[in-house]
């Protein structure tokens, strides 16, 4: 199973619940292999319907215990869950410890959760590059919620709100004033925001200054209002209020029709990157020539500009695309 490339039949294996098929599948994903392609064109029929929640906040506010009691109230209520851990890789080996799911072994033996921890491997916005796929993966694999838990991100680190249908941002209070709270960035893209750790001093302050940020924000009739929920996630309390604001706000997409305009807007940001990631592939092979360090030599010099050089190497680029597209 660790090396099968029978896609079809991975597939069929992970629609059945097999959990080494879904982590083969991701692992194809992950290395980018060549059969990657034919991995999304079988699983494609069975995406689209599951719902993906993003979990962010800072480094130690409680995302993986706050996932695991999350993970937990989601099977109560009778659904398949998947859950994606991003972990930081290392700048300087490359390594990661892949240690989030260390805090879920609640759930190590429910078949009813697939928890898969990923590396960044160095990508930056708080998810690895291959994250959006390996959902497509869960999707298939019949998850009917996919739990997406970034790094411990800072305050730019926004791309989960791109990939989830509901982005769930955690605070913990003494991490910052009410200058702090009005600040733009990741405070920005909460759909729920959740104060982990409410039993801690400054937690009232924490609330109220969220509450404030959210007051200034300007909302026509009928849009959605962030959530702000206090739980203490170490003891599993709040995390009955967390699903119910996130299953209002499901709702609310579904009613207004943003569900669907969510998902299109991840979908194009899916192709984009894909048709990005071939046509740095192809720059690679001008790399490997000569074209690029005459250009670059050229540019060092002052000889042309480095716009002018950046419109040769185009130029070259589709010289050698199209030479490859005729027969």
């Amino acid at each position: 199973m660790r090396r099968s490339r029978d896609v079809p039949g991975l597939v069929t294996l992970a629609r059945e619940g097999d959990p080494r098929a879904v982590a083969r599948l991701i692992t194809l994903v992950e290395s980018g292999d060549e059969l990657l392609p034919r991995v999304a064109a079988a699983l494609a029929p069975y995406t689209g319907r599951a719902q993906v929640i993003g979990l962010t906040g800072s480094p130690g506010v409680g995302k993986s215990t706050t996932s695991n009691e999350l993970v937990r109230a989601l099977r109560c209520r009778g659904h398949r869950v998947g859950v994606l851990a991003v972990d930081p890789s290392s700048p300087f080996t490359g390594g990661a410890i892949l240690g989030d799911r260390v805090r879920m072994q609640d759930h190590a033996t429910d078949p009813g959760v697939y928890i898969r921890s990923m590396s960044s491997r160095g990508h930056l916005g708080g998810l690895a590059a291959a994250t959006p796929q390996a959902v497509r993966v869960l999707e298939g694999a019949g998850c009917d919620v996919v739990l997406v838990e970034t790094v411990g991100v800072g305050q730019a680190e926004v791309e989960v709100a791109s990939l989830a249908d509901t982005t769930v941002v955690l605070l913990a209070p003494g991490m910052g004033d009410a200058i702090q709270a009005v600040k733009a960035g990741i405070l920005e893209i909460a759909d729920v925001f959740v104060v982990n750790k409410a039993d801690r001093d400054g937690a009232d302050a924490t609330v109220r200054d969220i509450n404030g940020m959210i007051a200034l924000g300007e909302r026509g009739p009928g849009e959605w209002r962030p959530r702000v929920v206090r739980a203490v996630a170490a003891r599993g309390e709040g995390i009955d209020d967390l699903v119910t604001a996130v299953e209002k706000h499901h709702g609310w997409l579904v009613d207004n029709g943003e569900l669907r305009r969510r998902r299109e807007a991840r979908a194009a940001a899916e192709v984009e990157a894909i048709a990005l990631g071939t046509l740095r592939d192809r720059m690679g092979s001008l790399r490997a020539g000569t074209s690029l360090a005459a250009l670059a030599a050229r540019v060092a010099d002052g000889s042309v500009d480095p716009y002018a050089a950046a419109g040769e190497l185009l130029d070259q680029l589709d010289r050698v695309t199209g030479a490859a597209r005729r027969p």
